[in-house]
């Protein structure tokens, strides 16, 4: 049995969605918000439901032979998996983004507020510019409006939140999908039914 990690969430109705169109009948994994493991024998498939922030070393470690993962996570932090696949959903991208009007040419330093404090403070030292960087766990939009950052990192999708909270979109750092990792024991001791779950996640993923 191939034991796959992945997250609730926008990222797991987009996966589902795949694997069902893939063939594999995993309908109920979408509707029971309270399960945190599926099992279906007959696919020789079983699912773990974990935080994104956990799912490279659930792979990493054997509990879970395959994860479907942002990469935004696995540029935070370095695991050392197999990443076969791009499966070009979760499409979003990793922005610096900060009040409108805020002036970037008159800061020579910046305080940044992000989930990403790896992936930032890399960011603004290839940019030359001094960042103080202010690891956050949630509402990251909010800490440029009440004067804990200048500007924030974070992912956006369609904009929307960052609209909302008054926030412009001043560069991209890079664009984000979910990827599907594997366990480099896992891929050679299951190495058919592997090769056979991305060989049909290839064919059906969108161009």
């Amino acid at each position: 049995m191939i034991t796959i990690a992945i997250a609730r969430g926008r990222l797991l109705d987009e996966a589902g969605a795949l694997l069902i169109k893939a063939g594999y009948a995993v309908n109920n994994i979408l509707k029971d918000s309270r399960k945190l493991i599926f099992e279906y024998p007959k696919l020789n498939l079983k699912f773990l439901i974990i935080r994104p922030t956990d799912i490279p070393s659930y792979v990493e470690y054997g509990a879970a032979d395959c994860g479907i993962v942002g990469k935004d996570t696995l540029i935070e932090e370095k695991h050392d998996l197999y990443e076969p696949l791009d499966l070009r959903i979760g499409k979003c991208k990793l922005v610096v983004a900060a009040p409108k009007g805020f002036d970037f040419s008159s800061n020579k330093s910046l305080r940044v507020a992000t989930k990403y404090p790896k992936t930032s403070y890399e960011h603004f030292t290839r940019l030359g510019v001094g960042a103080e960087i202010i690891k956050l766990y949630g509402s990251v939009e909010l800490a440029p409006l009440v004067g804990l950052s200048d500007v924030i990192v974070d992912l956006t999708a369609s904009g929307e939140t960052l609209r909302k909270n008054n926030l412009v979109e001043f560069e991209t750092i890079t664009d984000i999908t979910a990827r599907l990792v594997v366990n480099r024991v896992s891929m050679k001791v299951k190495s058919k039914e592997i090769k056979e779950l991305i060989e049909r996640l290839k064919k059906v993923r969108k161009k």
